[in-house]
């Protein structure tokens, strides 16, 4: 019966709603959700891991998100911005150690007008033309967006973290609401970025059928790229009695999701190597394709506390690059210095 089920979702990418909350629910199929997962994505991408240089160069953020441990209101947060000339200094370092993609990611801090975000986005394309640049800076107008676009990013990350109404509510302040979270992601495919979107596993008052509304928004959206992870606490915010999720469901819907979006670019997430030293490795044994290493720089990182105990902070580049080669490699996988494309089509 199992067999059957996975192969189901491996061949017609998709199941019923009452499949999806069959196969969520139990560790019954995992084995064969990890085999599954990890032949898709070698179908699709071989044994290639794409690295990410991720640049954290602000932790002010407008938005008080009950999760998050940078939320306007945690007045234990020890803020920081990092100047252009300290972004450019990231990058360069970067393109030594090989990396073709730059992730600049921040929280919503609106000291960094759009001239600001064009003129740092417009600087970095000119230095390092054969590189992708990322934003992951939130919730932005269409215009906005398109400036950025016009300047040289060609990719932007924005987790929709619960596309259920209800759920969403229950994680953020009345202010912010899923539509215009929504809106922001089809404006941006609208303008021509490849798009990641994604959630958080087990949040608090996640149920089944909040993932399966995930699932759902993202078969509608069709994103290039697909970011999750565990839930992790944050002990300066309203949920820091709140349960952990956990790894075992994290992998299950990172195989899941490989089944239905084979195409996808899936990272591996840093949460996932948080809650469990071995985490990022079991992350792309089940279909995920995509690592990110911090570039940012050592003296900013423990200050960019999205959750806590959050790895890699203590690291240099240099380090960490090293080590997360040695790790890809020793589960089987090659990291490529490419600027890794999404294989939509099987043609890039």
């Amino acid at each position: 019966m199992s067999d059957n089920l996975v192969k189901k979702l491996t061949e017609y990418k998709d199941l019923s709603d009452a499949e999806l909350k069959e196969i969520i629910e139990t560790d019954l199929y995992d084995a064969e959700l990890e085999e599954a997962a990890d032949k898709v994505r070698r179908e699709n991408y071989g044994d290639e891991v794409y690295i990410r240089g991720l640049i954290e160069f602000t932790n002010y953020c407008k938005n008080d998100c009950y999760y998050c441990g940078i939320r306007r209101s945690n007045r234990n947060s020890d803020r920081y911005r990092l100047s252009k000339e300290d972004i450019l200094s990231c990058c360069e370092n970067g393109y030594s150690l090989g990396y073709r993609t730059f992730v600049l990611q921040g929280g919503e801090d609106n000291y960094y007008t759009d001239d600001i975000i064009c003129d740092i986005v417009s600087e970095i394309h000119s230095k390092y033309p054969d590189c992708a640049i990322t934003l992951s800076i939130g919730e932005k107008s269409y215009e906005s967006y398109k400036r950025y676009f016009e300047a040289g990013a060609m990719r932007y990350l924005l987790r929709h973290e619960t596309a259920d109404d209800e759920h969403y509510a229950k994680l953020h302040p009345e202010e912010m609401s899923i539509e215009n979270r929504k809106r922001c992601l089809f404006d941006l495919k609208k303008i021509g970025y490849q798009v990641g979107a994604g959630m958080m596993i087990g949040s608090p008052y996640q149920t089944t059928e909040n993932l399966i509304s995930d699932l759902r928004f993202l078969q509608k959206l069709e994103p290039d790229m697909i970011g999750m992870g565990p839930y992790i606490i944050h002990k300066d915010t309203p949920f820091a009695e709140y349960k952990d999720g956990s790894l075992e469901l994290s992998l299950r819907l990172l195989a899941i999701v490989r089944l239905m979006f084979p195409y996808a670019l899936i990272p591996a997430t840093t949460a996932l190597g948080t809650i469990s030293p071995n985490g990022r490795e079991l992350g792309l044994k089940h279909g995920a394709n995509v690592v990110m290493p911090n570039l940012s720089p050592v003296g900013t990182r423990k200050k960019y506390d999205l959750y806590d105990n959050k790895i890699c902070t203590g690291e240099e580049a240099a380090e960490c690059r090293g080590c997360l080669e040695r790790r890809v490699t020793f589960t089987g996988y090659n990291i490529v210095t490419d600027i890794g494309n999404v294989r939509k089509y099987n043609n890039a």
